[in-house]
């Protein structure tokens, strides 16, 4: 079994999600009382936040790439960002380290393209909406149309995020919110839905929408126990 190293705290509310799908995926493929091999290099969150709502993605790279290599010192065999947004910079902290990195888009698109659709609904923070750096590799490496809110749904998911979802707060109200943008979506054409935010599948059930939900958390985590039994 290979090493897996986390970098996480993005919020820790999704990195525990990542740990117990890890090794829950773990133990149902190796047995009982199997569990992971992983490192987790936790951030401070908060200083992320604020970084990343200031535009300075220079520092945030910086951090990044710490991280990364911290993990690679420590023993890991690859790496996985615990985080959508974060990987704004995959290219620069893979370049970085001399061990792959697994970026959770990969495994997010070949599900969709197993499951044979083309179009597909995108939500997460402002940043992965409205930048490139996701969207673009969606659609340049694996063919897909990817729809966006408008800018009003999108200020409203970016904020349930921030202002609850970071902090562990689940509320139907804002479950509502999300069911009303991905109904939206849906009668725009799009064939799925990417909850790209690891924190979103901590609020958005299957039921929540009428076509197919993409957990990129779930995604993620699964490719890499894959990864690290191979």
């Amino acid at each position: 079994m290979q090493t897996i190293g986390l970098i996480g705290g993005m919020s820790w509310e999704s990195s525990a999600e990542y740990y117990r799908i890890i090794n829950e995926d773990v133990r149902h493929r190796l047995g009982a009382s199997h569990s992971a091999r992983s490192l987790m290099w936790s951030m401070d969150f908060a200083e992320i936040e604020r970084l990343q709502h200031a535009g300075d993605w220079a520092a945030l790279t910086a951090l990044m790439v710490a991280a990364a290599r911290h993990l690679e010192a420590g023993g890991a065999d690859f790496i996985v960002i615990c985080t959508n947004t974060m990987h704004r910079m995959a290219e620069e902290v893979a370049a970085a380290v001399a061990i792959p990195l697994l970026h959770i888009v990969d495994p997010t698109a070949e599900a969709i393209g197993r499951a044979g659709l083309t179009r597909v609904g995108l939500l997460g923070t402002a940043f992965t909406m409205e930048q490139d750096f996701y969207k673009g590799r969606l659609a340049t490496r694996f063919g897909l149309e990817v729809l966006t809110p408008d800018a009003d749904d999108r200020r409203q998911v970016h904020d349930i995020i921030y202002r609850e979802l970071v902090a562990g707060v689940v509320r139907d109200a804002s479950r509502q919110v999300y069911r009303d943008v991905i109904a939206r979506l849906v009668a725009r054409g799009a064939e799925a839905i990417i909850l790209g935010c690891t924190e979103i599948m901590l609020l958005v059930r299957p039921e929540d929408s009428a076509v197919p939900v993409f957990d990129t958390t779930e995604l993620h985590a699964r490719a890499a126990v894959e990864r690290a039994l191979a």
